[in-house]
């Protein structure tokens, strides 16, 4: 079997991911993976990872149809000490429901420009936001992970 290497994901699924491990959504948490509870409460995507190997998998549509390190992923690596987590960036993102905003918007850049006016009504500036998520992209381009099928 021909292994795939996971591309990045758009940024704004680092935010995303913050916002899941900011709103307590990353549970069953071990070693080689855990369960990630969508922002709507609707879903729950199973992940695996084995940092030792890169081998990843997450039922996600991003990683699982569009072949990139899908948000539920990016959680994990943040709960387990992989990628950075800074818990007051990721407080403003826990309650919102990102499927709704991602479906009413269409465009991950306009996303992100709606998620840069929740933290700029939060009195967080922007450019601090902007040096964590290139440092988390920074990061995880540096796991190399492959899909795991």
């Amino acid at each position: 079997m021909r292994r795939r290497l996971l591309s990045l994901p758009p940024r704004v699924k680092v935010l995303e991911a913050l916002g899941a491990v900011a709103g307590d959504r990353v549970s069953d948490v071990t070693d080689r993976g855990c369960r990630v509870a969508a922002s709507e409460g609707d879903r729950v995507y199973t992940v695996q990872v084995d940092l030792g190997s890169g081998e990843a998998f997450s039922d996600d549509n991003g990683t699982v149809f569009r072949n990139y390190v899908g948000y539920p992923i990016i959680a994990y690596l943040m709960v387990r000490g992989a990628l950075p987590y800074d818990a007051k960036l990721g407080e403003p993102l826990k309650e919102i429901r990102w499927r709704t905003l991602n479906e009413r918007l269409k465009s991950y850049r306009l996303v992100e420009r709606e998620v840069a006016e929740v933290f700029r009504r939060k009195g967080i500036d922007w450019s601090e936001v902007e040096t964590f998520v290139e440092e988390a992209m920074r990061r995880l381009g540096g796991l190399q992970l492959w899909k795991r099928s």
